[in-house]
Formats: structure tokens, C-alpha cells, sequence
């Protein structure tokens, strides 16, 4: 089972990007179709090491397919093109799983 993870570096204003993913982007990735688990944190740490890490996204897919066709939905282009518009501290796409 596939997932996506998006990993946030530390923003330029924390509390700017919290209100910004809570209030705009969460509801534009709840609405990634074929979905069968998402969650996100805005409270990560690391246990050892000093990784620039501010937040994480995972959605969970079926099948590889079924991730694909989520991002090149109408609504996983939606989730993307907000990206910029909070995540200052850039961002890291991974796809986890067969």
C-alpha cells in the first residue's frame, strides 16, 4: 500500500503556516480522492539529530494508481498549487511502499 508523505521545512512563520494548513490546506487534502487513510502532525521532533522538519502530511492509496490519480485530480492539483502560498521552509515529497 503506497503512501505519500510531504514532509515541511521550519517556515519563515510558524504560526502563519499552522493557521494556513489548518484553515486551508487540511480541507484541500482531505478532498484527495481515493484516500484510504490521511493524517497530519504539526508537532514533530526528532529523537536524534537536528532535522529541519516543521510538519508532515501522509495519505494512504490502494495502489500506486490510485496515488497517481489522486495528485492529477482537480483536487490534488488544488493541494499543490497551495503549497507555496504557506511552506516557506520548502518541502520534501516522498511515496512509501509498493
Amino acid at each position: 500500500m503506497p503512501t505519500l508523505t510531504v514532509l515541511y521545512g521550519t517556515p519563515s512563520d510558524p504560526e502563519a503556516f499552522r493557521r494556513h494548513y489548518e484553515e486551508v490546506h487540511a480541507p484541500l487534502a482531505r478532498a484527495l480522492p481515493g484516500a484510504t487513510a490521511l493524517r497530519y502532525s504539526l508537532a514533530v521532533e526528532t529523537l536524534a539529530g537536528d532535522v529541519p522538519v516543521f510538519a508532515s502530511f501522509h495519505a494512504e492509496f490502494p495502489n500506486r494508481e490510485a496515488l497517481d490519480a489522486a495528485l492529477a485530480s482537480p483536487e490534488g492539483q488544488a493541494a499543490q498549487a497551495d503549497v507555496p502560498a504557506f511552506a516557506s521552509g520548502g518541502v520534501t515529497i516522498l511515496v512509501e511502499g509498493d
